[in-house]
């Protein structure tokens, strides 16, 4: 499995190099305000590109920590449960006391 991961990473690195040097014409990024970027294409691209992913990244953020929050909620729940379940048990285990007459 490890060679066949290899294998698929070599292929998309030469795929991704061949797509780098085949975009190197220069491009020119208009911002609003008149300024303006040059550069070469692929740059352009990969920079927007990592842009998505942190942007991505940062929108996943709040979701993360609502579910980690009900995650620790739940496991405390769980504890307690247990915790009862072990002592609705143990009072269940004792024999009741014997009349003595």
């Amino acid at each position: 499995m490890k060679i066949i991961s290899k294998i698929i990473m070599l292929l998309l690195f030469i795929i991704f190099f061949g797509f780098a040097l085949n975009n190197t014409d220069n491009v020119t990024l208009h911002f609003f305000s008149g300024y303006e970027f040059p550069g070469p294409l692929v740059l352009m691209l990969l920079i927007f590109f990592i842009a998505g992913i942190i942007f991505g990244v940062f929108s996943m953020l709040p979701l993360l920590f609502r579910h980690r929050r009900d995650l620790a909620q739940q496991k405390k729940n769980l504890a307690l449960r247990e915790k009862e379940l072990a002592r609705l048990q143990n009072e269940s285990s004792i024999p009741p006391p014997s009349d003595s007459i």
